[in-house]
């Protein structure tokens, strides 16, 4: 299966984003702790050129706490400011505004000595597809101020969202870029569904998973299905389908419904913390 999806709707998202760059100072980039690199869009290194960064690893509670380490010390090491975060339950949300003003204090100084004072800091919120942008801004607002849902492409327009006095944010459409040069970046983004689900074929994605977790956390599915690994991915499936009753009739398995299970559980954390990369891997 070849991994692509670039609906046209991206298009005036990023162009949207390059009009209204201007009047930022700071871009925030959310990126999937589960694949930090994978979900990195590099179309906004050059969109946010001569701006302010920070980076968010969202999600963070759904990674393995071990490779969060490693992609902490990654960008310490290159000099970016990154925070780890859980959108949906808060955790780290509160951190990001001291951040900010940490990251533009510059800004704010040549301001201060021009006689502009409490001016707001202007931060776009950026990433990829359902990699959880205006969860963050909800979390971080205290109130449903933006939509949010568990599928790539809610967000269809910017959205400005004052948050306090120091921080006003705009939350923008996830946008991936036109190809993917490594098929291995796009599984990963369509393991994680920042893909539209109805372009996959949902048993092929379920076996490239189950290729990985065989390889770097076999336990997670011998303890979560009670079966055992079979000789290739698609046998292990047919015994998870067994194992959860996946039947359409008869002894015919529906390994539809059981790669759907599988992908969701793994989506969900249902799986354990498991991270897809790790640096320079």
């Amino acid at each position: 299966m070849v991994y692509q999806w670039y609906p046209g709707h991206m298009t005036k998202a990023k162009r949207m984003m390059q009009e209204n760059i201007k009047l930022i100072d700071l871009v925030i980039e959310l990126v999937d702790a589960r694949i930090p690199y994978s979900s990195h869009n590099p179309d906004i290194d050059e969109l946010a050129k001569n701006k302010f960064r920070i980076v968010l690893l969202n999600k963070a509670d759904l990674a393995d706490p071990e490779a969060n380490k490693e992609w902490i010390r990654y960008y310490e090491s290159k000099g970016a400011a990154v925070l780890e975060i859980n959108s949906k339950s808060g955790t780290g949300v509160r951190s990001v505004n001291a951040l900010a003003q940490k990251v533009c204090k510059e800004k704010i100084e040549k301001d201060r000595k021009r006689g502009i004072v409490n001016r707001t800091v202007k931060g776009m919120v950026a990433g990829i597809p359902n990699v959880g942008k205006s969860t963050f801004i909800n979390s971080f607002a205290g109130k449903a101020c933006a939509k949010t849902g568990n599928k790539p492409g809610v967000t269809k327009g910017k959205q400005w969202i004052r948050l306090n006095k120091d921080l006003e944010l705009l939350d923008t459409p996830g946008i991936l870029w036109p190809k993917f040069e490594d098929q291995l970046v796009g599984m990963r983004l369509a393991f994680i569904g920042s893909m539209n689900d109805e372009v996959i074929i949902m048993e092929e994605l379920a076996c490239d998973l189950l290729n990985f977790l065989k390889e770097s956390y076999p336990d997670a599915v011998t303890e979560r299905y009670k079966v055992q690994w079979q000789s290739d991915a698609p046998k292990t499936l047919e015994e998870i389908a067994r194992s959860r009753g996946c039947f359409l009739k008869g002894e015919e398995l529906n390994l539809k419904k059981a790669a759907d299970i599988l992908v969701d559980d793994f989506r969900s954390g249902r799986l354990g913390r498991i991270s897809l990369e790790r640096p320079g891997v």
